[in-house]
């Protein structure tokens, strides 16, 4: 079971790879994580760049928790946040590999197809059962576990996607190969 210290002063751009691989759960449903994003402080597409608001707050938190916001008015996403206390870093899990609790993640998806039931920051939220009722809340207690993975998976980088600032930085990790991201990689 990774602990909060595993996000305590380690930049995102530490921990987002080292989340490749990682299984999250949420009341036991969930997969390994396959693809974040990382954004740090001086970014321009970060939530926190411009400072603290009552919508990043959690961003300017304690490491090692959950920072949960609705996207386009639509979609819930998920960032854990890292780094130093008031220092606003956190990676947006993009997309799982689906290992439990499938039913209901299709159940809640409306779909059979297990690639695309958490190929996406909205669509795996959906899945998981993630609300703003999760932001703020500690990742290493219930109802979050983050397992540890077992082996480091070869990982591959490549621009953010969905932002319009900074989209030259190649802060997205994925897994390399991973049927289950969000997006592949544009090709050279």
């Amino acid at each position: 079971m990774l602990k909060r210290d595993f996000f305590f002063g380690r930049s995102v751009h530490e921990v987002a790879p080292d989340l490749i691989g990682v299984t999250l759960l949420v009341n036991g449903v969930g997969g390994r994580i396959v693809e974040v994003e990382a954004y740090d402080q001086e970014d321009p597409a970060s939530h926190g760049h411009r400072g603290p608001t009552a919508r990043n707050a959690v961003m300017f938190g304690p490491p090692g928790h959950a920072y949960v916001y609705r996207s386009y008015g639509i979609h819930w996403c998920l960032n854990l946040v890292c780094g130093e206390e008031g220092v606003p870093e956190a990676a947006l899990i993009r997309a799982l590999e689906p290992t439990s609790g499938l039913d209901l993640q299709r159940r809640r998806r409306g779909l059979d197809d297990v690639r695309a039931l958490c190929s996406g920051p909205g669509k795996l939220c959906q899945a998981l059962g993630i609300t703003r009722e999760h932001d703020g809340l500690a990742l290493d207690v219930p109802p979050f576990e983050l397992v540890e993975r077992d082996e480091v998976p070869e990982i591959v980088t490549g621009p953010r996607i969905g932002i319009t600032r900074a989209t030259e930085l190649s802060w997205r990790y994925l897994s390399a190969g991973s049927p289950y991201v969000s997006r592949g990689l544009p090709r050279a």
